[in-house]
């Protein structure tokens, strides 16, 4: 990748598209617990709360942009701050292993508690740990890979 803005888009769009494909084959079909639609949905009720759930494919589509946008934000963070830490550059599976638990660090115990106060209390069970490792496989090392290609050419 030669241009910055280029660089972050590619590792955005992967880094979503592996994290909502992890969501949907794990959530929707291995373990049968609710549908592609409503996961796309619950993404969409954290601007548009219970009427998300109502809205059909429309809000499915405006959760699947939020997600990417997230994703976005997620991966133009990482590129700001690569360079300012050296420790990133050194091991690339630490790096992103670290930004994974990062991303769920900011969305778990930041993000979804202001965007929906009522969520339940967090356990360390298999369902938290198994949220930790998507986030670490489909969002950190793809975002750290992408990038550190990137650093690789300067």
């Amino acid at each position: 990748m030669k241009s910055k803005s280029g660089t972050i888009f590619l590792s955005g769009l992967i880094a979503g598209t592996l994290d909502i494909l992890a969501a949907v084959i794990i959530y929707a079909v291995v373990l049968e617990k609710t549908t592609a639609i409503k996961i796309l949905q619950s993404i969409a009720s954290g601007v548009f709360k219970k009427e998300a759930y109502t809205g059909g494919s429309q809000m499915a589509w405006l959760g699947l942009g939020l997600h990417y946008l997230i994703a976005f934000i997620f991966a133009w963070f990482y590129f700001i701050v690569y360079p300012y830490f050296p420790f990133l550059k050194k091991n690339l599976i630490l790096s992103g292993a670290l930004y994974g638990i990062f991303v769920w660090i900011v969305m778990n115990l930041i993000v979804l508690p202001i965007t929906f106060p009522l969520l339940p209390e967090k356990h360390f069970d298999f369902p938290l740990l198994l949220s930790i490792l998507i986030l670490i496989f489909c969002i950190g090392l793809p975002i750290a890979s992408v990038t550190r290609k990137f650093y690789a050419f300067r």
